[in-house]
């Protein structure tokens, strides 16, 4: 943090780029990419978005929470503590952040309601942004 920004609130959390992006933007399968990067938190974002897409809401909600864990993992390990903003405008927090996205949608999908608020709620505090951006807002 700069001796001059706001010491009230935590630096932004910005995530390493995810050398699988570059392999789904290239039109690899995503599942073929999960496989292969399992830790790639927006190799299961795609797989969770095409299903819920679908129609198959548990397969989704599966992948969106794999996904979702991972993005966790890596925010940890990037020295996020919990909270604090994960911007939607930094590329490589997209694979967290479209997780969660999916994650919120399948859990509405299945009814589980305290699960959908925690979720938009976490989206929201990172970056209101994402909500729009995830067609949540």
């Amino acid at each position: 943090m700069s001796l001059h920004g706001n010491l009230l609130e935590p630096d932004d959390t910005r995530l390493p780029a995810d050398p699988a992006a570059a392999e789904l933007a290239a039109g690899t399968d995503p599942a073929e990419v999960a496989a292969a990067s399992p830790a790639s938190s927006i190799a299961w974002a795609v797989l969770a978005e095409r299903a819920l897409d679908a129609g198959e809401t548990v397969a989704g909600y599966a992948y969106a929470r794999t996904g979702y864990h991972r993005g966790l993992d890596q925010l940890r390990r990037n020295g996020w503590k919990g909270f604090g903003p994960v911007p939607w405008s930094h590329e490589p927090n997209r694979g967290f952040l479209r997780s969660t996205g999916a994650l919120l949608r399948a859990a509405e999908g299945i009814g589980e309601t305290a699960e959908v608020e925690r979720l938009r709620t976490l989206i929201s505090d990172s970056d209101p942004q994402a909500l729009r951006a995830l067609g949540i807002a």
